[in-house]
């Protein structure tokens, strides 16, 4: 009995020494922070200046050298309640975020249900043409926008789209890149466990819906992120459909600062950190699941 106790004791003061040595090993910087805090710094900088510029008044963001705002904190406070105020009163903000907001999350359902559909068949039906189709998809990645922008606006003209949230939903329901992601990692995945599945009377659809996406987090995760960010921030699609205020999206509708001869540069900064904050807290939240599914044997083969 004293014997176990200590085998006890043991396991549990190796697991603590483990624990410990994580820890530390967690704390202690290596050769790659050196080399990446100046990265990070620079990458972050940016930013940085952003929420500096919107906190300032318009003559100081005309001084040069650059210099922090004056008045910390009352006059800080005082700017920032004017310039994201002035942003948000001077323009249908509202609507546009609410616009963004439609088109965003149309366009990451869609590419959530087209791509998983088409990915599972690719990977898992076979057809004649299969291979070759996937190759077209593929190379389609390889194409860039502009080569494509207009026979697509003709499309939505003919569709009678134009100037609507449907002219910037409809051709970003399903990318080439969410398709071929998520093709990987059904190709990864093993057969027996749908094949369990489709013997107790499972259809292709409800094996897919109840067996397979349940276990692909990550890749469904890295899709609809990197959808999001995309509509989101697209602005030169929306230049070309869009006619109108009502129907402009933030990155389309931060021009209306600007105009020809005067650009009220905090009132615009104080815009354009409203408009990525929401999209900053979502990719810290969900790095997670992003980084797992870039890091995983998905994306091979």
């Amino acid at each position: 009995m004293s014997v176990g106790m200590e085998r006890i004791d043991e396991l549990g003061g190796a697991a603590a020494l483990a624990a410990e040595l994580k820890t530390r090993r967690w704390h202690r910087p290596s050769g790659w922070h050196v080399l990446l805090l100046p990265v990070a710094l620079v990458m972050a900088f940016p930013f940085v200046w952003l929420i500096v510029a919107s906190i300032s008044t318009l003559a100081e963001t005309r001084t040069f050298p650059p210099s922090l705002p004056h008045g910390f904190p009352v006059q800080w406070l005082t700017n920032l309640w004017h310039n994201y105020g002035d942003a948000w009163t001077q323009a249908p903000f509202g609507t546009w975020v609410l616009n963004t907001t439609i088109v965003s999350a149309s366009c990451v359902i869609g590419n959530l249900v087209f791509c998983s559909l088409a990915g599972y068949a690719l990977a898992r039906i076979r057809f004649f043409g299969n291979g070759a189709l996937f190759l077209v998809i593929l190379a389609t990645i390889m194409v860039p926008f502009q080569v494509v922008m207009i026979p697509t606006l003709l499309i939505i003209k003919h569709l009678g789209l134009v100037d609507s949230l449907g002219a910037l939903i409809a051709p970003n329901l399903v990318t080439p890149f969410g398709i071929f992601l998520l093709r990987q990692f059904f190709k990864t995945m093993p057969v027996e466990i749908e094949e369990a599945a489709r013997i107790d009377g499972a259809s292709r659809v409800g094996t897919l819906v109840k067996v397979v996406l349940p276990s692909m987090g990550a890749p469904l995760a890295t899709v609809g992120i990197m959808t999001l960010l995309w509509t989101w921030n697209d602005f030169l699609w929306p230049l070309i459909a869009i006619q109108t205020p009502p129907h402009m999206t933030l990155q389309l509708g931060l021009q209306s600062f600007q105009s020809a001869h005067l650009t009220n540069w905090p009132v615009l900064m104080a815009a354009t950190v409203m408009t990525q904050i929401p999209m900053l807290a979502i990719f810290i939240v969900a790095q997670r699941w992003f980084v797992q599914s870039l890091a995983s044997s998905g994306v091979k083969g």
